[in-house]
């Protein structure tokens, strides 16, 4: 879930090549809720900026729901420090830089 098309192509393409099955994407935070309530991921790769709702007001709607909720994975291109407060608060498992990605750090987090 990001709002730059160039970072989506990017990371599908990365977590495919590491055996993940990327079932959805979304440009901004109401669709980014509506394609989790309907595709069920197990795993939410989640922009902090997004145009509409923010990263953490998604997750936050992505882990009140009930049944299963995903492992959501807060991302962005600025340092974890510019939202320490607001991570630390999150229901997000973690934080990874956008430039750091990989299935390593994911499977860090999403266990």
């Amino acid at each position: 879930m990001d709002d730059h098309a160039g970072f989506r192509t990017f990371a599908r393409a990365l977590l495919e090549a590491e055996g993940f099955d990327v079932v959805g994407e979304a440009a901004d935070g109401a669709s980014a809720v509506f394609a989790a309530e309907r595709l069920d991921p197990q795993i939410v790769l989640l922009d902090i900026v997004l145009p509409d709702l923010d990263g953490f007001e998604v997750c936050a709607r992505l882990t009140e729901r009930g049944g299963e909720r995903p492992a959501v994975i807060l991302t962005s291109s600025r340092d974890a420090t510019v939202y320490a407060d607001r991570l630390g608060r999150s229901a997000a498992r973690g934080f990874i830089p956008k430039d750091r990605l990989s299935r390593t750090a994911l499977m860090a987090l999403a266990g």
